[in-house]
């Protein structure tokens, strides 16, 4: 099958492809939210985008932080650079790092791999208020939340080196639980976003660490869409798009409207006064 190669789907494998996966390392979240401004940026859809990129008005924000503004940090935020205020290219990326003034686009990682019930509380907790975070400096930030879920038929966690393998008993397989939370984010969660996606993948993360995507046709395709969406155009092109779309309706809805002609002189002359 002939796919697109998109970073963020590649950068996502190559978290369990190989090696074991520690769900310890906080950074991991960041990395792969950063791969989604290289997508958008790939992908061309905005010309606006690609122009602003280039020439670093808009940057990736390291530490997920705008200037002036407490906030909770967030796995991934992109928006306008602090006037005056360097931009560090980074090799390999398209996108560069700096600090940004106001956050244009806000993106919160969860990775769910195993004991997905008892911490999905949290999780839906941890991204609902991502929302209002990315939200409290003003200004209208497209939310974009990224749920890795895991749909193997067992699993092995690690603490330090220490393996936790499931059993499906005491410590559920993934497969037993994925499709709950896969719901209950639905339902809880993916409201708050604007763009909200699930991926779906198997992996053991026992030697040789196998990775693999339930249905990767279909988790390519949800990606691509979610990339081309309107919502993550930029907001000068979101404003011109909704006055062109308007015009649209406004032309498809008058046009079957009758003509009202003006009454003649003669009728109006005719018209009985009243008494």
């Amino acid at each position: 099958m002939n796919l697109p190669p998109y970073v963020l789907l590649k950068g996502f494998r190559d978290l369990f492809e190989g090696h074991p996966y520690f769900h310890r390392d906080s950074s991991l979240g960041d990395r792969i939210a950063s791969y989604l401004y290289e997508d958008l940026v790939l992908l061309g859809k905005s010309s606006q985008l690609c122009a602003r990129v280039q020439a670093k008005e808009r940057v990736l924000n390291a530490q997920n932080r705008t200037v002036g503004k407490l906030r909770r940090r967030g796995d991934g935020t992109f928006g306008e650079i602090v006037p005056e205020t360097p931009a560090a290219s980074v090799h390999g990326f398209l996108v560069a790092r700096g600090a940004i003034a106001t956050i244009e686009i806000g993106t919160e990682t969860k990775i769910l791999a195993k004991a997905m019930i008892k911490q999905l509380d949290r999780v839906i907790g941890d991204l609902v208020r991502q929302i209002e975070q990315f939200k409290r400096g003003g200004g209208r930030p497209i939310c974009v939340g990224l749920v890795g879920v895991n749909f193997s038929s067992s699993y092995t966690g690690y603490e330090g080196m220490r393996p936790n393998p499931t059993d499906g008993k005491k410590h559920k397989h993934p497969i037993q639980e994925a499709a709950t939370a896969v719901a209950r984010l639905r339902e809880r969660a993916l409201p708050a976003f604007d763009e909200f996606l699930f991926l779906r993948f198997l992996a053991t993360n026992v030697d040789p660490y196998p990775f693999a995507w339930v249905d990767e046709g279909e988790t390519v395709t949800e990606y691509s869409v979610a990339g081309r969406d309107r919502k993550l155009e930029t907001a000068r092109e979101q404003r011109k798009n909704r006055r062109q779309r308007a015009a649209c309706r406004l032309k498809r809805t008058t046009s079957g409207l009758p003509t009202i002609r003006p009454e003649s002189s003669d009728s109006a002359s005719n018209t009985a006064p009243l008494s």
